[in-house]
């Protein structure tokens, strides 16, 4: 019989690494030791992977859930590559970290999800909505300006209108680094800074996809949700699984959220934000190649979670079930507008006696109006309980300084 030689120097070393270890010995990196970290080291421990987090502080809500901590910066190249070297697979929790390090990262072996290409892309939303418009994505029309003084110019010449939105390329989170101005008067609102204008657009829902993909090119979705954000923190506040959209766009959304993330080359998530505009028209807002606030929802009501299907994708296992059984809500649990401080919950215990609801807190021990403290699930026979039992714990569960 002929013998079959392989030369290993043709042979990546993540193709080594997965033809040699088995779930239990990959040592995974998440840079982030937010809510997000903290529920993926939590959906790994399932698997007993070894999870390694890289953020500033090990009070962070990722600290204590069992994972290897290193303090540093997420934004140091030297903190990053330092982090990084010592892993077999890395991801992230959030955008804004050194993509510089990544790439080196990658050139040396280390399997790093998203690739770093696409974080650069989708880091910064200016190259994210070209990128969209590239490829013949809907969203809505824009502009690019350098800073301030650029845009107000360019109302001066008319080459953009009021009413219109202002989004910074870069660091924008949770409603962070968007303005919306609908007059002449709020124009004192801009942001000085390198910025996306977009169109504002009548918007009948708002709704997201999450996709999933693996190396193996397998590609997943779970159904779409339905997104409701609150009026003064900007941020999502409410999500409803699944969608009451027209069935018709919901197909749509996923033929998008999948054609995306094959044209990203992402494993792992990719979130992907609609607006659905009163005219009946789809148009991509903005995408995150992680877990995402519309996907927590998941935990309690789909076969699979968004953790579980991240770790799925990045490591490259068969990407599990998105099948559901009943319909749920996901609330975002706030601090209290007003106080600021060591964190306290008023009438928990009141709130864990609702039947099919599961609360989720994240250990942060600083409490601020409007931060994410945690969220609640509710599972129940119909969208109309579910909704009235997660008000319920909205209004009850007090986060206070």
């Amino acid at each position: 019989m002929a013998k079959i030689l392989i030369s290993f120097n043709f042979v990546p070393k993540y193709a080594i690494f997965c033809m040699m270890k088995s779930i239990s010995e990959i040592k995974l990196g998440i840079l982030g030791g937010g809510q997000l970290g903290r529920m993926l080291v939590q959906a790994a421990k399932e698997w007993n992977l070894d999870c390694y987090i890289l953020d500033e502080s090990k009070d962070f809500p990722a600290g204590n859930v069992g994972a290897q901590f290193t303090e540093g910066n997420f934004k140091s190249y030297q903190d990053v590559y330092n982090f990084g070297r010592q892993l077999d697979v890395l991801t992230v929790e959030i955008e804004h970290v050194n993509i510089e390090a990544l790439f080196q990262l990658q050139i040396e072996g280390v399997k790093v999800h998203p690739r770093p290409e696409a974080l650069a892309t989708i880091k910064d939303k200016g190259l994210q909505k070209e990128f969209y418009s590239k490829h013949n994505f809907p969203t809505a029309a824009f502009k690019l300006f350098e800073n301030k003084a650029e845009v107000l110019q360019a109302i001066t010449d008319k080459s953009i209108e009021i009413p219109f939105v202002q989004k910074s390329r870069l660091a924008g989170y949770d409603g962070k680094g968007v303005v919306l101005i609908k007059t002449e008067a709020e124009l004192s609102s801009l942001m000085d800074t390198a910025c996306v204008i977009e169109e504002a657009i009548n918007i009948e829902k708002e709704i997201a996809v999450i996709a999933s993909r693996n190396e193996k090119e397998e590609i997943v979705c779970f159904p779409a949700v339905d997104m409701y954000f609150h009026p003064v923190a900007n941020l999502v506040e409410i999500v409803t699984y699944p969608s009451e959209a027209n069935k018709a766009l919901q197909l749509q959304a996923k033929e998008i959220a999948e054609d995306l993330i094959k044209q990203l080359d992402i494993c792992g998530l990719l979130a992907v934000e609609f607006f659905i505009t009163e005219d009946g028209q789809l148009l991509i807002n903005e995408v995150a190649p992680r877990p995402h606030n519309s996907g927590h929802i998941t935990m309690e009501a789909s076969i699979t979670s968004q953790f579980q299907q991240h770790i799925r994708g990045i490591c490259n296992l068969a990407l599990g079930s998105t099948d559901y059984s009943n319909p749920a809500v996901m609330m975002n649990l706030l601090g209290e507008e007003g106080f600021a401080g060591k964190t306290r919950y008023e009438k928990l215990d009141t709130c864990l006696q609702v039947k099919g609801a599961y609360i989720h807190l994240y250990g942060k021990k600083m409490t601020k109006s409007f931060r994410k403290m945690g969220h609640v699930n509710v599972v129940d026979q119909t969208m109309e309980e579910a909704l009235s039992k997660a008000i319920h714990i909205k209004e009850t569960l007090k986060i206070v300084a």
